[in-house]
C-alpha cells in the first residue's frame, strides 16, 4: 500500500528545517512506521521509501556517520544527529566513512535492491531512534515526523458581491 498524502515544499522536495527526504525527488512511502509496544516486540521501526537501484541516498540531517557496514548481510549507514537522534539507511552501499561529518542533503551512498516486501524496484528503509533520558532507553520514532510536514489544508474562499 502506498501513502503519499504529504505536502511538498517548492524547493526540490526538501522542506525548510533541520531534516529533509533522504531520496530525491520526494519518494512514495510504501510502508509506514509501526511503533512496537516494546523495543523487542514486532513492529516496523522506520518507513520504506520507493526508489531505484543505484539512486543516491542523502543524509536527512547534519550529523556524524557512526556506522557504515553490513548488518545481517545488508549494507547499512547510520548517522548520529544532535540531541541524541540516530537515523539509519538500509540497504545502502556506503560512499562515506565512519567518523565523517555530513550535512543535510549530502550523499552518503547508493540504494541497492533487495529490500524484502518492497513493491518498487528498490526501497530505502529509513529509521530513526532517540536515546531517552530515562535509564538510557531507546525510543524508535517515525522519521517522517522529522520532516515537519503538515497536510495541505484548503481555506474557504469568500466573495464580496457588494462592489
Amino acid at each position: 500500500m502506498s501513502w503519499s498524502g504529504l505536502a511538498e515544499s517548492p524547493a526540490a522536495g526538501a522542506p525548510a528545517g533541520e531534516f529533509s527526504w533522504p531520496l530525491r525527488p520526494r519518494p512514495t512511502v510504501e510502508r509506514r512506521f509501526e511503533k512496537p509496544a516494546r523495543n523487542w516486540l514486532p513492529g516496523h521501526r522506520g518507513v520504506d521509501l520507493a526508489g531505484t537501484p543505484g539512486q543516491p541516498v542523502l543524509a536527512a540531517g547534519d550529523g556524524i556517520v557512526v556506522f557504515a557496514g553490513e548488518v545481517a548481510g545488508k549494507p547499512v549507514v547510520s548517522i548520529d544527529h544532535p540531541g541524541g537522534l540516530r537515523t539509519t539507511y538500509e540497504p545502502v552501499e556506503a560512499a562515506t566513512a565512519v567518523g565523517r561529518r555530513v550535512t543535510r542533503g549530502s550523499p552518503i551512498g547508493t540504494l541497492r535492491s533487495g529490500h524484502e516486501g518492497c513493491p518498487a524496484p528498490a526501497c530505502l528503509h529509513w529509521g530513526a531512534r532517540r536515546e531517552s533520558s530515562s535509564h538510557s532507553a531507546r525510543e524508535y520514532v517515525d522519521p517522517l515526523a522529522l520532516l515537519h510536514i503538515s497536510p495541505i489544508r484548503l481555506k474557504p474562499v469568500t466573495t464580496d458581491n457588494k462592489r
